[in-house]
């Protein structure tokens, strides 16, 4: 009897195993389509709609997940789990597109996300500059004017790529601090900033009528952690301008989006939302390209839930935006007791995954010592 020895590749890049092996270079960028797959969950959709995607997908040797009842016509609607090598969905986007019930434009917008593989570029750090007096992190450290700018050029020489700063305390159970109040508070910086500086700098506010000040001073990115949900008017304000919007998802506001917070599915729920933010915010005049969003961290989820996000972030990708994570020194740690010395290497051990899956933005404290693993990780 022969022994026959079997290796699960871990490799992502199969053309380089294909290659390996001896295959036919002439066929191999053919051929790489069909050792990939990917799973695709398609949302609310009619039983005569859900039938024809599972009859297409098995006509390929593919296969299509839906309700029990959809086969009866019972369910009203049912979402699908599509899943099969890019070849094979590539083909069932191609069936689609000659179907009825509306499905040639899922056909098309399947065949696009079949084969698309975005390049991406190194994963940027966004430094954090808190200008309050009761962040959880730093509180006050960095309150007054002149500390603020000696720890925002800190965080350039360190090589943060953006500098967030943020004039008003979101943790949990802090109350709202008044437009006049983070006003005063980052008019000296701001004014520093416009004469000064080149690195982008983002605004951490919530208020559009803050939002527009700090626009006047040429900031690059407006962070809102609340997603348009705490000032309606923070996307129009976004739309007059050429920045960019860092769009979160919340549970809730910071004085009560710790209490209890559940989800059905968590990672679901989080999708359509930032979905129908982003929406709104196209529907406003703000373009896709303008728009970060952020599975907010933190906000309204429970410690499981932030580790679910950390291990499922890169579904959001589907939603084509840039994706952004902050987790620095967060709870989710669970080291109340530590220092930040030690709360920055957990942080790092965090970030060096998401680093290493090409996630487009991370927001952290300590800067110089994200930046080394980045450069480790990209040789």
């Amino acid at each position: 009897m022969h022994d026959f020895l079997i290796k699960e590749i871990s490799n992502s890049n199969i053309q380089d195993e294909l290659s390996d092996i001896g295959f036919d270079k002439s066929y191999i960028e053919r051929a790489m389509n069909k050792f990939e797959y990917k799973n695709f969950k398609i949302y609310n959709v009619s039983p005569a709609q859900a039938n024809i995607i599972k009859q297409t997908a098995i006509s390929v040797g593919a296969d299509c997940g839906t309700h029990r009842e959809v086969i009866t016509g019972k369910a009203e609607l049912s979402d699908c789990i599509l899943g099969g090598s890019i070849s094979q969905l590539e083909k069932i986007g191609d069936k689609l597109q000659n179907q009825p019930f509306g499905l040639n434009e899922l056909g098309r917008k399947i065949a696009k996300l079949a084969v698309e593989k975005p390049q991406r570029p190194k994963t940027k750090l966004v430094g954090i500059l808190n200008v309050t007096p009761d962040s959880f992190s730093d509180g006050g450290e960095y309150f007054e004017p002149k500390k603020a700018i000696d720890r925002m050029n800190e965080l350039i020489n360190d090589g943060a790529d953006i500098i967030d700063i943020g004039a008003e305390t979101t943790k949990p159970y802090s109350t709202p601090t008044s437009d006049e109040e983070q006003i005063k508070r980052l008019t000296p910086i701001l004014r520093y900033v416009s004469d000064n500086v080149i690195t982008p700098v983002s605004i951490d506010t919530r208020s559009s009528v803050v939002a527009q000040e700090c626009l006047k001073y040429g900031v690059s990115i407006i962070n809102d952690v609340s997603g348009f949900e705490y000032d309606k008017r923070m996307a129009d304000v976004i739309a007059d301008s050429d920045a960019q919007v860092i769009i979160q998802h919340s549970k809730g506001s910071p004085e009560n989006m710790q209490n209890n917070p559940q989800y059905e599915n968590l990672m679901d729920e989080i999708f359509v939302s930032l979905n129908e933010k982003i929406q709104y915010a196209t529907s406003k005049g703000i373009s896709k390209e303008r728009i970060i969003i952020d599975p907010g961290i933190g906000f309204g989820k429970t410690r499981e839930d932030n580790f679910e996000i950390l291990k499922r972030w890169e579904e959001l990708r589907s939603l084509g935006c840039q994706i952004l994570i902050g987790l620095s020194r967060k709870s989710l740690l669970d080291m109340p007791d530590a220092d930040n010395t030690e709360k920055d290497i957990y942080s790092l051990a965090l970030n060096s995954i998401l680093i290493n899956n090409n996630i487009d933005y991370i927001r952290v404290h300590n800067v110089k010592l994200h930046k080394k693993i980045i450069n480790m990780l990209s040789a």
